[in-house]
C-alpha cells in the first residue's frame, strides 16, 4: 500500500487509478465476469474461465486435463483415458485411449498386448499366444499363436516342426514322421536336464527333444539345456508370481493358469520377471501425505473420498497425481476502494484470489465511531465464487487520533462491538486491521486494543489479519508494533514489503528489492512469528524517480504494474540489470533534460516473491493492490498457487 501518502493525495491517487481501470475493463469483453470454471492438468491449477464452455475448449489442448466448478470443487469434464494398452508389464502414454473401440483398434494392429478398463480390475481384451511353434529347439517371438490351427498352418511348409501348449507347457502336435522321429532318436545326445544349471541326478542326455521335455515334465524347476549351443530351449521354471498386498501366494511355469488362479483372490497381481502383467488391485489411489488410505477404481468415488480428507491427494498406478486438496498458498488481496462494483470488477480478473479485502471500514474519530461503507451484496457475490471476503478496517493514518482512542477504554469497546456486531451480520470471514501512523509510545496500549478485538472477533468465529511494516530490526523495538505479542493475538499477520524506498526517501530504488523483502521475512521470523501465520505482502505498481543533471531528486510518482509496458514503449526506456535489486530490471530515460529512472514490477517479480514465500513455507501472500497488475498475472500466479 502506498502507506505513506497523505490520505487526501491517496484517495486522489486512487479515484484516478479507479477511473483509468474502469475504462480498460470497458473495453474488455469479459468486463465484470467473474470466473466460475478452473482448468487443471493433473492435478495443478492451469487457468480460470467465465464459462465451461470456454474452460473445457481451453482444457482439450492439454493431455490428463479436467475442469470444475470453481465453487465446490464440482467435476463438470475430463480428459482423462479409460482404457490402456499393454504390452506385458509396459505401457506408454501413446496408449492410453478415451473410448474401448478406440483401444481395441490400435491393439489389434499389435502383438501380444492386452488392454485394461482402468475402471474394473483384470483384462477386458488380450492376444497373449497359446501355442508356440517351434523348429528343432528353435523358436523365437512371432511364432507364437493364439490358435493351434494357426500354429499347424503357419508350420506347413516345415519339417521338424513341433507346437507347445503354453497353458500346460507340453508338446502336443508335431508334423514328423516315424521314420524321422526314430532318426532323432538314434542321433547324438544333446539335451540335459538341470536344475538351477547342474544336472539333475538319474537323468540321461537325450538326443530327441520331445523326451527330454517329458521327462522334465515331472522335475519342479527344470530346464532343458543343449548342451552344443548352451541354450535353455524348455523351462518348468515359476516366472509368473501371483502376489496378494505384495506378498507371493503361488507361482507358475505359464501365464494363464497363474492368471485363473489370481482371479480368485483381492488385490492381486500376477507379475512376471518383476513387471505386473495383470492386477484386481484399482487403478486409483488416495493419499495423505506418504500415507495409502484407499483405492478406487472410478475417479468418482476417489475424488468425493480424498474431499473428506485435508492435504490428500488422487493417484494412479503410474504415479501421476490426478487431483490434491493439499496445502496451497493463500493469495489476499486489497481493493483500496469501498465502491461496490470496482470491487467486483477487480476480482473477476483474478484467479486463485482466496481473500478479498475491500477497504470498508475506518476509526472516524477518538471517542470510537466507525465509519462504515460495506455492502452485504459483495460478500455474497465473492463467496458464491469460492472467494472469502476480509473487510479492511483502517485508523486514517491519524496519529494525534489514534493516540486519543488507545487512550479511551470505552471507546474502544465501543468500536470493537460495532465492528465485531456489523462483520458477524455480513457473513464475512474476518477482519484486516490496518492501523498506521501510531506513537511508538502507545506500543502497549495499541496491543492491548488488538488482543480485544480479536478476542470478540474469534468469539464469532471470525479470523484477524494484521498489517506491519516491514520495518528492521535496529528500530522496530520504538515502534507500536509488538510482532510476537501481536502474533499471539492474531490468526495472520501480514508483513507489508513494500515501501523500501517512498514518496519520501532521499534517494532512488526499487520500491521492494528481493534481499530487502527477503531479509525482511527472516526478521520477521525471528520474531517469533509463526510461518503459518505469515503472509509477504506485495507490491503491484513501482515509483519512478525524476532526477536533475546533478543528481538531485526532483520529484517521484507511483506507476501502476499495467502501466510499465506502456511507459517504457512510449519513452523508449532502456533496462538493465542492477546488482543493488537483483532478478528486476531498472529502467531509464531522459526528458526535457530531466533523467527518469524506475525497477519494474512484472510477472517475473511477482514470481519471485511467491518463491520467497514457498522458499520459507509462508501461509501466502497479499498484493497492494487489485487494478494495478497486468490482464495476464494472475494465470501465472494461479499455477504457482498449490505446492
Amino acid at each position: 500500500m502506498f502507506k505513506k501518502l497523505s490520505a487526501a493525495v491517496l484517495l486522489l491517487f486512487v479515484a484516478q487509478a479507479i477511473g483509468s481501470t474502469a475504462s480498460s475493463m470497458a473495453a474488455s469483453p469479459d468486463s465484470g465476469t467473474m470466473t466460475k470454471y478452473r482448468v487443471y492438468q493433473n492435478d495443478r491449477a492451469l487457468r480460470e474461465f467465465a464459462t465451461d464452455k470456454q474452460a473445457i475448449a481451453y482444457a482439450k489442448g492439454f493431455e490428463y486435463s479436467h475442469v470444475e466448478a470453481i465453487t465446490g470443487r464440482e467435476w463438470v469434464w475430463d480428459n482423462w483415458p479409460r482404457y490402456k494398452i499393454y504390452q506385458g508389464g509396459t505401457s506408454s502414454l501413446k496408449w492410453e485411449y478415451r473410448t474401448y473401440n478406440e483401444a481395441t483398434a490400435a491393439a489389434k494392429q499389435m502383438k501380444n498386448v492386452h488392454i485394461r478398463d482402468l475402471q474394473s480390475p483384470g483384462w477386458i481384451y488380450q492376444s497373449y499366444p497359446k501355442y508356440q511353434l517351434y523348429q528343432g529347439d528353435k523358436t523365437n517371438a512371432n511364432w507364437g499363436f493364439t490358435t493351434l490351427d494357426a500354429a499347424k498352418k503357419a508350420a506347413a511348409s516345415w519339417t521338424n516342426a513341433h507346437v507347445m501348449d503354453l497353458s500346460s507347457n507340453s508338446w502336443i502336435w508335431d508334423n514328423m514322421s516315424d521314420a524321422t522321429v526314430k532318426k532323432l532318436r538314434n542321433g547324438n545326445a544333446i539335451y540335459t536336464i538341470k536344475v538351477d544349471k547342474v544336472q539333475v541326478d538319474g537323468t540321461k542326455t537325450y538326443a530327441f527333444l520331445y523326451d527330454a521335455i517329458k521327462a522334465a515334465a515331472s522335475i519342479p524347476n527344470s530346464t532343458v539345456v543343449n548342451t552344443v549351443s548352451g541354450l535353455v530351449v524348455h523351462s518348468n521354471e515359476p516366472t509368473y508370481d501371483v502376489q496378494q498386498s505384495g506378498k507371493t501366494i503361488k507361482s507358475f511355469v505359464a501365464l494363464q493358469p497363474a492368471l485363473n488362479y489370481a482371479k480368485y483372490f483381492g488385490n492381486s497381481e500376477v507379475k512376471h520377471n518383476g513387471t505386473t502383467w495383470w492386477t484386481s488391485i484399482p487403478y486409483l489411489a488416495v493419499y495423505q501425505g506418504d500415507k495409502k488410505l484407499k483405492s478406487f477404481f472410478t475417479r468418482s468415488s476417489a475424488v468425493a473420498y480424498a474431499k473428506a480428507y485435508s492435504n490428500s491427494f488422487v493417484i494412479n498406478a503410474d504415479g501421476r497425481k490426478l487431483w490434491s486438496n493439499t496445502k496451497s498458498l493463500v493469495y489476499m488481496a486489497w481493493n483500496g476502494s469501498s465502491n461496490t462494483q470496482t470491487i467486483l470488477n477487480q476480482t473477476a480478473k483474478t484467479q486463485g484470489l482466496s481473500i478479498d479485502s475491500p477497504s470498508w471500514f475506518e476509526l472516524a474519530n477518538a471517542n470510537g465511531t466507525i465509519t462504515d461503507l460495506s455492502d452485504p451484496t459483495v460478500v455474497s457475490t465473492l463467496e458464491s465464487q469460492n472467494i472469502k471476503v476480509m473487510p479492511l478496517v483502517s485508523n486514517d493514518f491519524d496519529k494525534q487520533m489514534t493516540t486519543a482512542f488507545l487512550a479511551n477504554s470505552t471507546a474502544q469497546q465501543q468500536f470493537i462491538s460495532t465492528l465485531i456486531t456489523k462483520l458477524a451480520t455480513l457473513g464475512v470471514y474476518g477482519v484486516n486491521i490496518d492501523f498506521e501512523e501510531i506513537a511508538g509510545t502507545d506500543r502497549d496500549e495499541y496491543t492491548a486494543f488488538v488482543a480485544a478485538l480479536s478476542k470478540a472477533a474469534h468469539a464469532k468465529g471470525l479470523k484477524v489479519s494484521i498489517d506491519l511494516p516491514r520495518g528492521d530490526v535496529s528500530w522496530d523495538h520504538l515502534t507500536a508494533y509488538d510482532h510476537a505479542a501481536l502474533s499471539q493475538a492474531v490468526d495472520t499477520i501480514i508483513i507489508m514489503a513494500y515501501d523500501e524506498h517512498w514518496s519520501g526517501s532521499s534517494t532512488a530504488g526499487s520500491v521492494a528489492s528481493l534481499p530487502w523483502v527477503e531479509k525482511g521475512v527472516q526478521q520477521f521470523l525471528t520474531y517469533g512469528v509463526p510461518r503459518s501465520k505469515l503472509m509477504l505482502g506485495i507490491p503491484f505498481y513501482v515509483r519512478e524517480w525524476k532526477v536533475d543533471g546533478s543528481g538531485n531528486l526532483v520529484s517521484n510518482r507511483a506507476v501502476l504494474m499495467s502501466d510499465i509496458p506502456k511507459l517504457v514503449a512510449d519513452t523508449n526506456a532502456v533496462g538493465v540489470t542492477d546488482p543493488a535489486a537483483p532478478g528486476q530490471t531498472k529502467y531509464k530515460y531522459v526528458k526535457d533534460g530531466f533523467t527518469y529512472v524506475f525497477w519494474a514490477e512484472n510477472a517475473s517479480t511477482v514470481q519471485a516473491r511467491i518463491n520467497l514465500a514457498k522458499k520459507y513455507d509462508l501461509a501466502g501472500v497479499a498484493a497492494w493492490r487489485l487494478g494495478y497488475e497486468t490482464t495476464d498475472l494472475w494465470t501465472m500466479m494461479l499455477r504457482l498457487k498449490q505446492g
